[in-house]
């Protein structure tokens, strides 16, 4: 038996199924974001207790609508990750962070990976989570509560929360 658990290897419509949540997602996340430079951070821990990350930077506008990605591989990697958080067969969890260019401080909001969709994550964990560790020189982000995604063709939050 091998020291670490072998990861399942999802069958393609899984994964179909999954990246159509996932682009769904990201045009919703990109909704709630609105006009602004923002970062998008993708933790997530396979089911062999492996964390994997994956983050990029984006611009977006609304007049004209922009959606500007500042390294294309870095965001194809992430939207890779979240295909397979979302998924679910590979990932035991995962946690999705934006943070948004914002005086005097930037903004952050953030959500959890359950269910095969993104749910807004608890803002004191949140907090926990984006304070900067002692006798480190980094930012201090104001956390807000993450919007509610709904689930294409629903008006209600997905019922899976």
């Amino acid at each position: 038996m091998p020291a670490r658990p072998e990861l399942t290897h999802p069958g393609d419509a899984a994964i179909a199924a999954a990246m159509s949540r996932t682009l769904t997602a990201l045009t919703a996340v990109f909704q709630a974001l609105g006009d602004g430079e923002h970062t998008l951070n993708l933790v997530a821990q396979r089911t062999d207790d492996a964390f994997v990350t994956g983050r990029t930077d984006l611009s977006i506008g609304a007049d004209p609508i922009r959606l500007a990605v500042l390294d294309e591989d870095e965001f194809c990697a992430l939207r890779a990750l979240l295909v397979f958080a979302l998924e679910g067969s590979t990932m035991r969890s995962g946690v999705l962070v934006a943070t948004t260019a914002a005086e005097p401080n930037p903004r952050a909001c953030g959500w959890t990976v359950h269910d095969g969709w993104l749910h807004p994550m608890d803002t004191a964990a949140l907090q926990a989570a984006v304070i900067p560790c002692p006798d480190v020189c980094a930012v201090t982000r104001e956390v807000y509560d993450a919007p509610v995604l709904l689930l294409p063709d629903s008006d209600e939050e997905d019922s899976r929360a």
